[in-house]
C-alpha cells in the first residue's frame, strides 16, 4: 500500500523557518518524481516545488524561489521542503504528491501558518 505521511508543519512568525518532511512507503521511492503542493483556504491547489527521481532537477513556483528548497533522501524514502523567510501568504496546508505531471498518490497534508 502506497503511503505518504507529511510532518513538520507549525505556526511561525513572518521571517521564520520550517522544514517539512514526507515519509514514503509501499513503492520504489527512488523511481518517482515527487512534489510539494499547497492549498490555502478558498484557493486552488498550487504546485510549490518538484524534484526529479534522483534529485538532480528541481522546479519552484516563482513566489517561493530563493526561499524554499526541495530535497530528497532516497535511502530514507523521505522528501523534504526547507522553508525560509516565511510570509503570511505561505499559510496553507502542504501536501506531498507522487508523480511528474499527474499526481496519483497524495499525503494528508501538514498545516503551515505564518502569523505574528
Amino acid at each position: 500500500e502506497v503511503q505518504l505521511v507529511e510532518s513538520g508543519g507549525d505556526m511561525v512568525q513572518p521571517g521564520g523557518s520550517l522544514r517539512l518532511s514526507c515519509a514514503a512507503s509501499g513503492f520504489t521511492f527512488s523511481a518517482y518524481y515527487m512534489n510539494w503542493v499547497r492549498q490555502a483556504p478558498g484557493k486552488e491547489r498550487e504546485l510549490v516545488a518538484r524534484i526529479s527521481s534522483a534529485g538532480g532537477t528541481t522546479y519552484y513556483t516563482d513566489s517561493v524561489k530563493g526561499r524554499f528548497t526541495i530535497s530528497r533522501d532516497n535511502a530514507k524514502n523521505t522528501l523534504y521542503l526547507q522553508m525560509n523567510s516565511l510570509k503570511p501568504e505561505d499559510t496553507a496546508l502542504y501536501l506531498c504528491a507522487r508523480g511528474r505531471f499527474k499526481y496519483d498518490y497524495w499525503g494528508q497534508g501538514t498545516q503551515v501558518t505564518v502569523s505574528s
